[in-house]
């Protein structure tokens, strides 16, 4: 039986076939010598002065259904980057998550690090991410092999993309190579959406420790960030949280102050 994954991944096959089908990746590639040099996430993750906050856009999700529908993309994204996070995530696919490429585009000219967040399974997609200004690429392990994770994530640095590989399980250690700059524990089970901070912790322990690690998903509050620091994650990443309250922007600022005081309080 498939899986939630199974069934975004073969969707995402037929999506970049019909994708390549209007524009081929020659012709793609020829905008790649426009393309913008972004910026570092991975700088911005190791600066001890930085708060870590990787902050998603995200209108809705396979296990939630619609979080937000209403949202400004460039509103809730411009106050993200002004309050202070390291970085924003974009998601892009539209059948599972309603993002799109446009999102991407909106949100690309603000001078933060931007990931295009999607199901990467082909170097078009990652020529796309870097012609939409793009600085880094989301690579999940559970549906990769360590040696696609390789060659996808070679692609990325031949054009000038970071690699931030995320990781579920043990088995999924084997996925980290040079190739990858940032390394993601995802708390949440991606076969069945359940939530556990206790088990991404022990995970990134095995982590190399020159790789910064990325918690993602499941944190709802600003002591969680704290107690995840305090374990060795360097970087956040949050999307639900904020994009849930009737202004995510607000929701966002009032965080981040939340953040600074907890951890002047430590």
């Amino acid at each position: 039986m498939m899986n939630i994954l199974d069934t975004i991944i073969a969707a995402k096959r037929k999506e970049v076939e019909e994708q390549k089908k209007q524009v081929s990746l020659q012709e793609l590639s020829k905008q790649l010598a426009n393309a913008k040099n972004g910026y570092s996430l991975k700088e911005n993750l190791i600066n001890p002065n930085s708060s870590g906050i990787i902050a998603e856009f995200k209108r809705k999700s396979p296990s939630k259904g619609i979080i937000n529908s209403n949202a400004s993309v460039t509103e809730v994204t411009s106050a993200y980057c002004k309050q202070g996070a390291a970085g924003i995530s974009v998601l892009t696919d539209e059948p599972f998550f309603g993002g799109t490429m446009k999102d991407l585009l909106a949100v690309t000219p603000l001078p933060i690090p931007v990931l295009r967040k999607d199901f990467m399974i082909d170097p078009y997609q990652i020529v796309e991410a870097k012609v939409a200004g793009a600085s880094v690429i989301l690579l999940i392990a559970a549906c990769l092999s360590p040696k696609e994770v390789k060659f996808l994530a070679s692609q990325a640095h031949d054009i000038g993309l970071e690699v931030l590989l995320e990781i579920h399980n043990e088995e999924e250690l084997e996925h980290i190579s040079n190739e990858v700059d940032m390394v993601g524990v995802n708390n949440r089970n991606l076969k069945d959406f359940s939530v556990n901070l206790d088990h991404s912790i022990r995970l990134a322990e095995k982590i190399p420790a020159y790789i910064p690690t990325v918690a993602e998903s499941g944190i709802h509050s600003a002591d969680t960030v704290v107690t995840l620091k305090r374990a060795g994650f360097k970087g956040f990443l949050m999307g639900e949280y904020f994009m849930k309250q009737a202004s995510p922007a607000i929701a966002f600022a009032n965080f981040m102050n939340e953040l600074k005081a907890k951890q002047y309080a430590h």
